[in-house]
């Protein structure tokens, strides 16, 4: 409505109860764990009896940002890096209960207060991020050594299963040299048994005559087959199988 003043007597002020709002600057804090970070914040805040906020405080708004930087250290200042870096949430709403019972006096109400930022030092960041590789490296290995103690008991009783069956092992082994020949350009070698060898009787590769000599296998009187070594033309020597059965 209207009212009078007294010219140089009277003096009038216009108050904003509007909702406004401030950015904390990027405040200098060392953590309960001596650690130095540099955190910044945002309040909203809104005049709700604009009597007292002329009759007493001086400046109100300027007021209340000070004291909003003075609290961000003070909160943060109280607790660890890890809860800082976790819990802004939980700090925020410290922050907001504290400056919100310090201005009240004022006629100002605190409606939200945010962090917005918290930086690291450079040095400190290279060793977080190394703490972290290190971490990782070392879930890896630990997973890594799991999957191979899992897979040795897989192979484990795997071969007490063919242990059972002979017959298991040959398609086993078949398979194999099926999977092995589906390769282009690849070279197999054929192993044999010693048993299948020992279960052939007496048998022999004789080759060569005066300039000649070879392999040979022959029976002795014990049976089975005996390695040793028979001469070439050449003055070589090569090895042969004898059987002693």
């Amino acid at each position: 409505g209207i009212f009078f003043i007294l010219p140089c007597i009277d003096k009038y002020s216009t108050v904003d109860l509007r909702t406004k709002s401030f950015d904390v600057p990027p405040q200098n804090i060392l953590t309960k764990d001596s650690v130095t970070i540099f955190v910044d914040a945002v309040v909203y805040y809104k005049i709700y009896d604009p009597v007292i906020s002329i009759t007493n405080i001086r400046n109100a708004s300027w007021g209340t940002r000070l004291l909003a930087q003075t609290m961000l250290r003070n909160v943060l200042g109280a607790h660890s890096l890890s809860d800082t870096m976790t819990n802004r949430e939980l700090l925020a709403n410290q922050l907001l209960t504290h400056l919100d019972v310090a201005t009240d006096p004022w006629g100002v109400k605190v409606e939200r207060v945010e962090i917005k930022d918290v930086r690291l030092p450079q040095q400190l960041q290279r060793a977080m991020a190394a703490e972290a590789e290190a971490a990782r490296e070392a879930r890896a290995k630990v997973i890594a050594a799991e999957g191979e103690m899992r897979a040795a008991r897989s192979l484990k009783e795997a071969a007490e299963v063919i242990n059972r069956s002979p017959t298991a092992l040959q398609l086993r082994y078949l398979q194999t040299l099926s999977f092995i020949a589906g390769e282009r350009g690849s070279t197999i070698v054929f192993p044999i048994p010693m048993n299948v060898l020992g279960g052939m009787g007496t048998w022999g590769v004789a080759g060569g005559g005066e300039g000649g000599g070879g392999l040979g296998f022959g029976g002795g009187e014990g049976g089975g087959l005996e390695p040793g070594f028979g001469p070439t033309g050449g003055g070589e020597k090569i090895l042969a199988y004898t059987s002693s059965a």
